[in-house]
């Protein structure tokens, strides 16, 4: 009878003590080996609060908030295993807590078909905030999108304008990801890769340097992030030149924990030196002011119950070794204020209804709504700060921002995002002293020629220029003179202002950027073609047509002995290739003008500097759109005269002509201009990319030929103007030198004679052919033709014959003159007689000819 009262009695208490408890689920992230394993101190910190919340006398009167949890290991499969669990067992539960994104993604979309609210402590995944897909969700932890405005604000503050972005293949990082990069686009921000990795991140990072990131905003678990870590120091991805964005809720001690557990091949000061100098952002998580909170603590009287509680569970805490997610921790505390608030505003309400929680059952949506409208609306001032829900059920919160300074984490400053205001503390520290860039700076370096060099050659140019004006001068003074007018000086001029022409583009081609702007680099780079092309025109034509006439001379003089240099055909010679030059060069330039264009070259290493500076070296070029076209054009012509005249040179190289004197030095010089063009003009093109060597090559071979033509066709004549300045005979400086003015009349005289002296034998011959003709038809005899033919045979001819011309003289017998005279009329004997020539007109003829 006793044991039967006593056992009703153990009943019915049971059945009491039941009636006066509220019951609800955790699920705790704690022993798992990827994710976040928040729980190890959030559950000690949850378990603070439900003793400080069943010691309120004035909240949840006459209940007692019990807390049943297990472990998700931050699994998904897991998580939805220990809340059907907690579901399917009794006893009934009015809410849900849960850790970890991952976790809290599966439990919120499922909890919503047993009328349950899902409270969140530790879940920052910007899908949560979906209130279509999770309609009963609400968490006490921001948002991570929360940290992008942030990030972004400070990307503003530094000027960074050029951005990275490493994820881990989560979904709360994809999310966040996402919503960077739309923010980014608003603000002008450039994302330069978007690297992603499930869990190595080799690759990843390795990707990184090769995209020149500087500013890298890491998105990752805090076990993927000591192998990011790792992977920062073997890429030299860390110090002056680079700054990475952490997620702020890692352990202070993050990077040197676990390292052996989780196979990370970097030293604990290997990862140190790598993390030191980054920047974190995390949503305030501990209230930053001495107030006391709605459990009558100030946050650091919760952080000391915390500690005390974390080291009787066996943590190092003395030595700051702290658990995961002890960041967190005041979350979870507020995470059952704010269940035990919502309770308690709920029963209220459904006090004037009659009804009570543990009415509550997973198909009664009245009262599940009564509980969200209840965690809805709440509002407190907690441990981590104010407390309070968005629409989305986010929580609303503040930002800060650290800095990893001698491995501590250094506060800079906070950002309210509901005003946009950031307050800045200015401690901020960067290796080198300064803001690293957001990129390394490319510094554009024109290439141009060399100041001494250009200096040196335009000076060699000059003096060439003012030599050939002053042998201008001296071949107008002189022009009188025979060994002047013998070579024409009016073609030595035209060469001579080739060569002034030629002698200018010199110095032009070394006009490069360094004196004039890029506004004005065409007009000079025309400047250069035109005077080139017309410089090699003028003073290659001049020659050219000189060693032409002479070989038109030297092969038409058989026929026509009297044929003369005319100089209007020299002039119309070069006129003529001047013109084919102008065409050429008008049409280039209307049709497809030169224009200045930049060829880079790999970056290089600046001399001495310690900031992020690469140099892009950059030469200027004179080009067009079809330029190989046009090259082909001008290098076919000019080399086609190039080597038509070193045949004619040549072919005249041993003729000397008295109207061309100085033909032999002309020759020669067109040799060495042939020469050096065709040696030029290919490895100019070749060495185009080296600006000294090019324009050293170029200006040389111009200025030597331009001097190596005047040396050759002045100094002889200079020479003989000095060494004869009375007109006298020529000596053997200009073996090509003239004949004087009465010689040339009295050769003209003998010319004539033997011209007349020609015909008059031809006629006296013909008379001879009819008198024998006469005396064979008279058949008169044998011995008057004998005579006859014995006095025919007595005339005698002397001729004198030099090269195509030949001076005939008629020396008859004297024995049979004058029966000879008398046969043929006596008219003959006395002309030829009269026009001997004396002995000393003989000896000048053969010198002459």
């Amino acid at each position: 009878m006793i044991l039967s009262i006593g056992l009703i009695w153990t009943i019915f208490l049971l059945r009491t003590n039941d009636a006066t408890q509220l019951h609800i689920g955790g699920i705790f992230p704690i022993a798992g080996k990827g994710g976040w394993q928040g729980g190890q101190a959030c559950m000690p910190a949850a378990k603070l609060a439900l003793d400080d919340v069943n010691n309120q006398t004035n909240l949840l009167p006459g209940f007692k908030l019990i807390l049943h949890s297990n472990d998700s290991e931050c699994e998904p499969g897991l998580g939805a295993s220990v809340m059907y669990n907690l579901l399917y067992n009794k006893p009934q539960k009015l809410m849900l807590l849960a850790g970890c994104s991952t976790v809290c993604t599966t439990v919120a979309e499922a909890a919503k078909m047993w009328n349950l609210i899902v409270l969140c402590y530790g879940a920052s995944s910007p899908a949560l905030s979906d209130r279509s897909r999770f309609p009963t969700l609400f968490r006490t932890h921001p948002s991570a999108t929360v940290h992008n405005p942030t990030r972004i604000k400070l990307m503003e503050k530094f000027g960074w304008s050029r951005v990275a972005i490493l994820q881990q293949a989560e979904e709360v990082f994809i999310s966040t990801v996402e919503d960077l990069e739309n923010r980014c686009k608003e603000a002008g921000i450039e994302i330069v890769t978007r690297q992603s990795f499930l869990s190595d991140p080799t690759d990843a990072v390795r990707n990184l340097r090769r995209q020149d990131a500087r500013i890298i905003v890491g998105l990752f678990y805090v076990v993927a992030a000591r192998r990011v870590l790792c992977e920062m120091y073997k890429q030299q991805l860390y110090g002056r030149a680079y700054v990475w964005f952490f997620i702020g809720w890692y352990e202070d001690n993050w990077y040197e924990v676990n390292l052996e557990n989780e196979n990370i091949s970097c030293t604990k000061e290997q990862m140190k030196l790598a993390a030191e100098g980054h920047l974190t952002t995390e949503a305030l998580m501990w209230n930053q002011n001495n107030r006391k909170t709605i459990s009558g603590m100030t946050s650091e009287d919760f952080r000391k119950r915390l500690n005390e509680a974390l080291i009787a569970e066996g943590y190092d805490i003395s030595h700051k070794r702290y658990p995961e997610g002890y960041q967190e921790a005041p979350l979870a505390y507020d995470a059952v204020w704010s269940v035990a608030l919502a309770f308690n505003k709920t029963m209220e309400r459904l006090k004037w209804r009659k009804r009570s929680l543990k009415d509550f059952t997973y198909t009664d949506k009245e009262i599940a709504d009564e509980i969200y409208a209840a965690m809805n609306s709440t509002q407190f001032l907690g441990v981590s700060g104010r407390v309070a829900f968005s629409s989305q059920g986010d929580r609303i919160a503040l930002t800060q921002v650290e800095q990893m300074i001698d491995g501590q984490y250094l506060k800079l400053g906070y950002y309210d995002t509901q005003i946009d205001n950031l307050t800045w503390l200015n401690m901020e520290q960067w290796a080198g002293g300064k803001v690293p860039q957001d990129r390394t700076i490319v510094k554009r370096v024109l290439r141009t020629v060399s100041l001494p060099l250009f200096v040196c050659m335009s000076t060699i140019s000059s003096c060439g220029i003012f030599v050939a004006i002053a042998l201008i001068i001296f071949n107008l003074w002189n022009s009188h003179r025979r060994v002047i007018q013998s070579s024409h000086p009016v073609c030595n001029t035209i060469m001579l202002f080739g060569v002034i022409t030629c002698l200018v583009s010199v110095i032009l081609l070394g006009i490069d950027g360094r004196f004039v702007g890029p506004e004005t680099y065409p007009q000079v780079c025309q400047a250069r073609a035109w005077l080139l092309a017309a410089g090699f025109t003028l003073a290659y034509g001049a020659m050219f047509s000189k060693v032409w006439r002479v070989h038109r001379f030297t092969t038409k003089t058989k026929t026509d002995p009297k044929k003369k240099v005319e100089p209007w055909k020299l002039y119309t010679m070069v006129s003529g290739l001047l013109s084919v030059d102008l065409v050429i060069m008008l049409t280039w330039q209307l049709y497809d003008p030169l224009q200045r264009r930049l060829e880079t070259f790999p970056l290089e290493d600046p001399v001495s500097t310690n900031d992020d500076v690469k140099i892009r070296p950059e030469l200027e070029h004179c080009e067009s759109e079809n330029n190989s076209i046009w090259l082909g054009v001008i290098y076919g012509f000019k080399g086609l005269i190039l080597v038509f005249g070193l045949f004619l040179a040549y072919e005249t190289r041993s003729i000397k002509v008295k109207q061309i004197n100085d033909s032999r030095y002309v020759g020669m010089s067109i040799y060495n201009v042939v020469v050096l063009c065709l040696i030029t003009a290919p490895v100019a093109m070749v060495i185009a990319s080296q600006q000294d060597a090019s324009f050293a090559f170029v200006a040389l071979a111009v200025i030597f030929c331009c001097f190596l033509s005047m040396l050759l066709i002045f100094v002889p004549k200079v020479i003989e103007v000095i060494r004869h300045p009375k007109d006298k005979a020529e000596s053997k400086y200009n073996q090509d030198a003239g004949i004087s003015k009465e010689d040339e009349e009295r050769y003209q005289k003998l010319q004539s004679e033997n011209d007349d002296l020609q015909k008059l034998i031809a006629q006296k011959e013909e008379k001879i052919r009819l008198l024998r003709q006469r005396l064979v038809e008279r058949d008169s005899g044998k011995g008057q033709t004998q005579d006859i033919d014995s006095q025919g045979g007595a005339t005698s001819t002397a001729a004198v014959t030099q090269g195509k011309d030949t001076l005939v003289v008629i020396q008859p017998d004297p024995t049979t003159s004058s029966d000879f005279d008398s046969a043929i009329g006596g008219g003959f004997s006395t002309q030829t007689r009269s026009s001997r020539a004396s002995q000393s007109d003989m000896d000048f003829s053969e010198s002459y000819l």
